[in-house]
This record gives C-alpha cells, structure tokens and sequence, in this order.
C-alpha cells in the first residue's frame, strides 16, 4: 500500500497542482470560529469588548461543538460579519433560511 506522499510524487505536475489546488480550497471552506477571528486578525480581547463578555468567555466559546443561532449569529457579527442559514438538499437548490434571528436582533430592529 503506497503512502498520499507517494502517490502524489507519482501525479504529472499539472495534475499534482490541480489537486493540491482542489485541497486547499476545500481545507479553506471549512474553518472553525477560532480560524476565522485569527483569519480577520481579530482578538479575543476584541470580540470580548465588543460582546461585552471576558476573553475567557470568548475562550470558552470557540472551543464549544454546539451553539445556540443567536449566540453564533453575535460572534458573526462582533467579527463585522452577517449570519445566513442555508439548508441543503439532494436534487433541489439550497434554501436560506428565516426566521430564526435572536429575540435581541429583532427588537433592535424594531427600534431603528
């Protein structure tokens, strides 16, 4: 049984860049909170101000598997991004979700 690196030394050099392209694309699409806040060159420190929580909550966060929309959709948004759910199915083009904003974002809404 050959090893990724052997089988990749035996590719042509065109086809070794095509998939070596095709990886990082795919590594780049999947990031966790703590790549992305490192990707924008964001601190912990930031986020926390701007959620007005501790570092160490901001810790705690990026480390969680499971989180509630409305908290995931305030990280997005201490980063300066926006939150859209997407759900995806076999044989129909995606559909974005609504309706799910926190009780916050839709009574700050309302006050503008």
């Amino acid at each position: 049984m050959s090893t990724l690196k052997e089988r990749m030394k035996e590719l042509k050099p065109a086809r070794r860049k095509k998939v070596e392209t095709r990886a990082a694309a795919l590594i780049a699409e999947e990031m966790s909170l703590r790549d992305l806040r490192q990707a924008l060159k964001l601190t912990q420190e930031r986020i926390a101000e701007t959620l007005e929580i501790g570092q160490d909550g901001v810790s705690r966060l990026e480390q969680r598997s499971d989180l509630l929309i409305s908290t995931l959709r305030s990280y997005i948004e201490a980063m300066g991004g926006h939150l859209d759910l997407v759900a995806e199915f076999p044989n129909r083009p995606p559909v974005m979700l609504s309706g799910l904003a926190s009780v916050e974002s839709q009574l700050a809404g309302r006050r503008k």
